[in-house]
């Protein structure tokens, strides 16, 4: 609940505001019994029409203040809690765009999704209620009491009896109901998991014919959130009936002994009739209550779950020059005996067991303006040596270095702006040519022209509706693999970057396309470095140097020719794909 209170701070007066009109609106609510009850038992004996005309446009006054007041109060209370959840969720992304590689696979996906959705709106909610049924629901039942107490004092004990047997019941349940939510809520992330594989892999399930067994998967896990809210729910809702019995109870009682004391002349019918209206109002108020503590819990759940995440410390900081470790060269690109794992965690622990190495002992270095291929088996920490590069993880052994210098020293916005990347399954995302390739760089036209014609995308550009090309709306669903890879080259291209890294990025390109993407990068490009992760032997052959990966090692590094000779792993990957073997 720190998380809602530190949020509504920001907006306290404009809250204070609701609050206070949300107070006038339940206190104009309050007097309409007591006019009633002063009406029936002082006013109409007198027979004086002009009196009760009066008290009645004196009820009415109250009755017409109570409802402009609480319509003026929920409008703002939906107002500041918009804007809340609004804050609450920016504040949410900026962190999620900020977490560390370690700390994004820890929450999930889907986990921050539902944090950003599901869990926003409980907040949303709370929010809301704190500013209206926060305050009216106390008020009525605090106000009904006080009220009853001064027209009849005895009466009123049935209702401070029960009073306090039913708030106990209320708070019982409620610290049982929070740790339920936060299960209903890791329940949902589990749904929004396979939710979103399904979206992304729709293709892939239709292919094999996996509706069903993909339905079934996603029954199975929409079950087990139903079940938990049902059950959270569930014991959220025991107060009801017990306060149903009580309130019944005390209301007969009220009745009961109420008629006998108007008919042994020790209180007036007036006051009957204000005590059943205020025992009403107090019913509405424990209701109330029951809907706050069952909605806060939900919301204090998710805050919790919200707030694990923006209070989570960077657990990548920038080291000081005297903290960094010192490259043995000045290459641009340099890894000294590099060792890295991913870290087998969760969301409350950030460091603990660990998983099989992804890199072992890696250790080599590129001048600027040299090119560098890295090949071979899936999994075997390619994609890992990028990650490192541009320290989106880092390393837990070795140096690696930029420049001359410690990734670690670098603000990460300068270092990454040397870097122009094209990663495997990059986004193209719904909205023109033009901008998924400038991405809100504000580049030269020309400069995105030029990065298209390299990348080989110029046919595809062309291809689109007369007079659009570049204006035209694209997205990724439309393209084909080979049109997507271009495209995203071309973004890479388009910004002159020191270094381009491009991560299996030609796979769905025919040979012929392929090499004469890697020619004009090589004529236009001559002074950017290129580091290129491929599957192909003729995509990384022209490198300066070639590493050559297995199992997180290193087991060959050189010029094609020297591989060639000197790692019989390279040479027979390069028989099988350039068909020497067997001639």
């Amino acid at each position: 609940m720190k998380l809602i209170f530190r949020s509504i701070k920001k907006y306290k007066w404009a809250i204070a505001l609701a609050i206070f009109l949300k107070l006038l609106g339940t206190m104009a609510e309050l007097t309409l019994p007591y006019i009633l009850e002063h009406m029936v038992d002082d006013i109409v004996p007198l027979g004086d029409l002009k009196q009760v005309i009066l008290w009645g446009l004196m009820m009415f006054v109250a009755a017409l203040l109570c409802r402009q007041f609480n319509v003026m109060a929920n409008r703002k209370a939906v107002f500041n809690a918009h804007r809340v959840s609004y804050d609450v969720r920016q504040a949410l992304f900026v962190k999620t765009e900020n977490l560390s590689g370690s700390q994004f696979d820890a929450f999930g996906l889907p986990s921050l999704i539902s944090r950003m959705t599901s869990d926003s709106y409980n907040v949303q909610t709370a929010v809301q209620q704190i500013q209206s049924l926060c305050v009216r629901a106390p008020i009525m039942l605090t106000g009904g009491l006080i009220m009853t107490m001064s027209m009849d004092l005895k009466l009123s004990l049935i209702l401070i009896i029960m009073i306090p047997f039913l708030l106990g019941i209320i708070l019982f349940v409620t610290s049982k109901g929070i740790p339920m939510f936060t299960v209903v809520q890791q329940k949902l992330d589990s749904v929004v998991r396979i939710m979103r594989e399904n979206i992304t892999g729709i293709r892939v399930v239709k292919a094999l014919s996996k509706e069903e067994y993909e339905m079934n998967r996603f029954a199975g896990a929409n079950k087990a959130m139903a079940d938990s809210d049902i059950k959270a729910s569930t014991i959220m809702s025991i107060p009801w009936p017990f306060m149903q019995l009580c309130l019944n109870t005390g209301l007969a009682l009220v009745i009961i002994f109420g008629a006998r004391r108007v008919n042994a002349g020790q209180m007036q019918p007036g006051v009957i009739l204000a005590f059943l209206t205020y025992f009403n109002m107090i019913t509405m108020g424990i209701m109330g209550l029951n809907r706050i503590f069952m909605s806060m819990s939900r919301a204090s759940a998710s805050a919790n779950r919200i707030d694990l995440v923006l209070q989570t410390e960077t657990d990548q900081h920038i080291l000081s020059e005297q903290e960094a470790l010192q490259p043995s060269g000045d290459e641009q690109i340099r890894f000294e005996h590099v060792h890295f794992n991913y870290s087998t965690v969760d969301e409350q622990h950030f460091t603990g067991g660990t998983s099989e190495k992804a890199l072992e002992d890696i250790d080599f270095a590129i001048k600027k303006g040299e090119s560098l291929g890295i090949i071979g088996p899936t999994g075997c920490g390619k994609t890992t040596i990028i990650n490192l590069l541009m320290r989106f993880y880092d390393a837990d052994e070795g140096g690696v270095f930029v420049d001359g210098r410690d990734v670690r020293t670098y603000d990460k916005d300068e270092l990454r702006r040397k870097f122009g990347p094209v990663f495997q399954n990059d986004m193209v995302f719904k909205d023109t040519l033009y901008e998924n390739i400038d991405f809100g760089r504000g580049l030269e036209e020309a400069d995105i022209r030029r990065a298209v014609e390299d990348a080989m995308a110029a046919e595809y550009v062309d291809s689109l509706d007369e007079g659009l090309q570049y204006e035209a709306t694209i997205r990724g669903a439309n393209l084909s693999g080979g049109q997507k890879q271009r495209l995203l080259v071309a973004r890479a291209l388009a910004g002159h970057p020191e270094i381009l890294i491009l991560d299996d990025s030609s796979s769905a390109l025919d040979y012929k396309t392929d090499a004469a993407m890697r020619k004009a990068i090589a004529e236009h490009h001559a002074g950017t470095t290129l580091i290129m992760i491929a599957q192909r032997v003729s995509s990384v052959m022209s490198m300066t140097n070639i590493l050559v990966m297995d199992n997180g090692r290193c087991i060959g590094y050189g010029s094609h020719e020297e591989l060639l000779k000197n790692c019989p792993a390279y040479k027979e990957i390069y028989d099988i794909q350039m068909g020497s073997i067997g001639q």
